[in-house]
C-alpha cells in the first residue's frame, strides 16, 4: 500500500485543496478514478466550500469510510448507529490532536484570520509558511490508514 498520508500531503503542496488531497490519496484504495475523485471533492475544500464549517480533510476520509465500510439498506438495523459511532471516533480522535475539527477553528488556532469569502487564498510560499492544512491533510490521511489496517479492507464483489 502507498503511503497515503505523504501522497495526500503532495497533492495539497501541488495545489490540490484539503478535502480533495485526501480523498485522492486513496483512490487506489477505493477505486475511483484521480479526475472523478477530484470533482467530487472540489466543494469541499475550506470547510464546505470556504464556509470554515467541518474541515476538508475529515470529511473526505468520512467519505472513505463510507465507501469501505458504509451500511447498506436503511440501516435499522443497527448498522447506521455503528457507522455513526465510528465517524464520531475519527472526528474526536482528530479533535483530540489537533484541537478541533472545525475548520474556522483550526485556521482561528494558526492565529492567521478566518475568512469566508469565496475567493481561496494564493498558494505562494506564505501560504504554506504559515498554514498548517499541509500537516492536517498528511495527519488525516495517516489515521484513516491506520483505520484501514485496524479493520482491514472489505472483499471485492
Amino acid at each position: 500500500m502507498i503511503d497515503h498520508a505523504q501522497k495526500a500531503r503532495e497533492l495539497f503542496l501541488d495545489g490540490l485543496n484539503c478535502a480533495q488531497s485526501v480523498f485522492c490519496a486513496f483512490c487506489d484504495v477505493t477505486g475511483l478514478d484521480f479526475d472523478t475523485a477530484r470533482k467530487m471533492t472540489s466543494s469541499m475544500g475550506g470547510g464546505m466550500g470556504r464556509l470554515r464549517e467541518a474541515c476538508g480533510a475529515c470529511t473526505s476520509a468520512f467519505l472513505i469510510m463510507g465507501l469501505l465500510y458504509g451500511y447498506e439498506g436503511t440501516g435499522a438495523d443497527g448498522s447506521k448507529a455503528a457507522h455513526y459511532a465510528q465517524i464520531q471516533n475519527f472526528a474526536h480522535a482528530f479533535e483530540e490532536k489537533y484541537g478541533s475539527f472545525i475548520c474556522r477553528d483550526l485556521i482561528a488556532n494558526m492565529n492567521l484570520p478566518v475568512s469566508t469569502d469565496p475567493t481561496p487564498d494564493a498558494r505562494t510560499p506564505e501560504y504554506y509558511q504559515h498554514r498548517a492544512c499541509a500537516k492536517l491533510v498528511e495527519g488525516a490521511a495517516a489515521m484513516l490508514d491506520e483505520y484501514i489496517r485496524s479493520r482491514g479492507l472489505p472483499e471485492k464483489e
